[in-house]
Order: structure tokens, then sequence, then C-alpha cells
């Protein structure tokens, strides 16, 4: 059931709003995961981040994508909680570990099953168009499934859009590009260079000025 009134939601709701308030010039579309198991590993900015990813997607491969999000962000409000579980399909992730937490477990499950993880290394979203250090969390997920491809995503102009801290959206142009995919590294500092390199290209690519 869920899988059909996320598939409704995202044609009848997501698609028609992100047409009205955004223009997205996509580079490289054909690097992006036709199945899984992978790993989106984007740049974050905006509210609007992960739904802008999944709807790059084609419908018949939205079940596929399981964006991976805060829990305390998510699951503090019952019907916030279902509605990212059932419709979104977030994997709640906990910020604190515990003692005896294997917090990579749910996402190793999912990988297993051949799903498509959305990550975004800086954790919480940053200042807009401006790129937080990346987090360690990503290159020990990898280390456990070296063979897994990891497809860096940049995006720019969501941050104008809709940046932390705001609830109305600015109509705006977007680009995103596609890097190619990163796997077979399982030294985590190697790892983490070559995401590292890899975002710095594609911000190359793109030759924006300075964000104003």
């Amino acid at each position: 059931m869920s899988r059909w009134l996320q598939a409704l939601f995202f044609l009848l709701i997501v698609r028609p709003f992100l047409a009205l308030v955004l223009g997205v010039n996509l580079r490289h579309a054909e690097r992006f995961p036709k199945n899984g198991p992978a790993i989106l590993a984007a740049n974050h900015n905006s509210h609007l981040d992960t739904l802008l990813l999944m709807s790059l997607f084609p419908q018949s491969q939205l079940h596929l994508l399981r964006p991976v999000a805060a829990a305390d962000y998510f699951l503090s409000n019952p019907l916030v909680a279902w509605f990212s579980k059932n419709i979104i399909r977030i994997l709640p992730l906990k910020r604190k570990v515990e003692r005896g937490d294997d917090l990579f477990a749910p996402l190793l499950d999912e990988l297993d099953k051949g799903r498509i993880l959305i990550l975004f290394p800086e954790g919480s979203r940053g200042e807009p168009e401006k790129m937080s250090q990346f987090k360690n969390g990503i290159a020990h997920l990898t280390s456990l499934r070296p063979d897994v491809p990891v497809v860096p995503v940049y995006l720019h102009g969501l941050g104008k859009v809709l940046p932390k801290g705001d609830w109305l959206p600015i109509p705006f142009f977007v680009d995103g590009f596609v890097g190619e995919e990163i796997r077979g590294i399982e030294n985590r500092t190697e790892f983490m260079a070559a995401l590292k390199s890899a975002f710095e290209a594609l911000t190359a690519e793109g030759k924006f000025s300075e964000w104003e």
C-alpha cells in the first residue's frame, strides 16, 4: 500500500510542485544507477534536496530509493514520522550513538536488498551553496560494502529556493551534476579523498561565481 501511496504522492504533488518552482538543468543523468544496490552521495543545502533527487528517477524506480535521515528530526511528531517512513520511506539514523547500537545495520540490510540509499555526507544542511566538511560515516559504510557503487551528485541553487530556516520556496533555476561512480575503495581515508575530489571536479564543471 505504501508503495502506491508514494507513487501517487510524487506523481500528483511532488513532480508538479517542483515543475512550478524549479528549472532543473541536469548534467550526466546517464550516470544515475539503473538499479541497486547503490549509494547517492549529495551535498545538502535545502529542505528540497531529497525530494528533488528522488524526482529525478523514473516513477518505476521510486520504491528502490531510501533516503537516510536524522531520526530525531523526522520521528518526533507521530504524523510526520508516519509520512516520512511510509511515503518518503526514510531510513532513520540516530545522531547519538549508544552502547550496543549498530547504526549501519539497517543501511546494510537495505543495500543487500538491492536498494539505492540517498546520503548527505555533510550530515545536516549547511549555509546556502557552501559545502561543509564531510563526515566519515559514509566511508565506514562503504568499507563494509566496497563493491557497492557510490555516485556523487552536486546540486547548485537549492540553497536559494528553500534554505535552512525558511519554509516558503522561491522559484529559482537549479543545476545538477552527476559524477562517475566510486567503488572498490576499502580504505576510509582513500575513499574520503576520492569523494572530495569528485565533488571538487563537479563544482568546477559548473563554473559558478561566488554565491551572493
